[in-house]
């Protein structure tokens, strides 16, 4: 069996493609959501603004006004996952370990905001390890690996023919030239 490049790298090509497909598709639709996060309310709530851009409120405050919404199921420090403090727009954002969202003014501790915040579990669908920890290593890896050989064949398949017929053009040339000289010997 002898390599021909435009044969084999064709059938690369196509089971490449056929083998990642199914994960390839998950990472494309959650990196396209994932792009539009900040425009979307869907994906993630947009931020809003607090009333002053100094902090006045404790900890012990935000941990209590948390605990009065029931969707976020909050009742300890450890049913927040974390807290993204926004000093310029005078607010805190409590994200529950649920993935809820709570937005409170800094200064007056009135709740601006709740919502259901997917950007979390779309990030975990995009990296693989949603589906299962390993599926990171051994089905999204590998897939990234495979993207890189579909597209590095996919180059040299696209610009096959142009090397092609420039060779034949030249070849064509070189021909043309010899016969030309056949014909008029000095």
């Amino acid at each position: 069996m002898s390599w021909n490049p435009r044969k084999d790298l064709r059938k690369i090509h196509k089971w490449g493609a056929i083998i990642i497909a199914l994960p390839f598709l998950v990472v494309l639709i959650t990196g396209l959501l994932l792009q539009v996060k900040k425009q979307s309310a869907w994906v993630q709530p947009p931020t809003t603004e607090g009333s002053a851009q100094i902090p006045s409120i404790s900890f012990d405050e935000i941990l209590n006004i948390s605990a009065s919404v029931p969707e976020a199921e909050i009742q300890t420090w450890a049913d927040v996952d974390r807290l993204d403090v926004r000093p310029d727009k005078g607010i805190v954002k409590v994200r529950a370990v649920n993935h809820w969202e709570i937005q409170i003014d800094t200064d007056t501790g009135e709740i601006l905001q709740i919502a259901f915040r997917r950007s979390h579990i779309i990030e975990a669908m995009h990296d693989g390890s949603w589906f299962h920890e390993s599926a990171k290593l051994w089905i999204f890896l590998p897939t990234g690996l495979v993207v890189t050989v579909l597209w590095i064949t996919g180059i040299y398949l696209f610009f096959l023919p142009y090397v092609s017929k420039r060779k034949n053009r030249k070849r064509m040339e070189q021909l043309k030239a010899e016969s030309v000289s056949e014909e008029n010997p000095l």
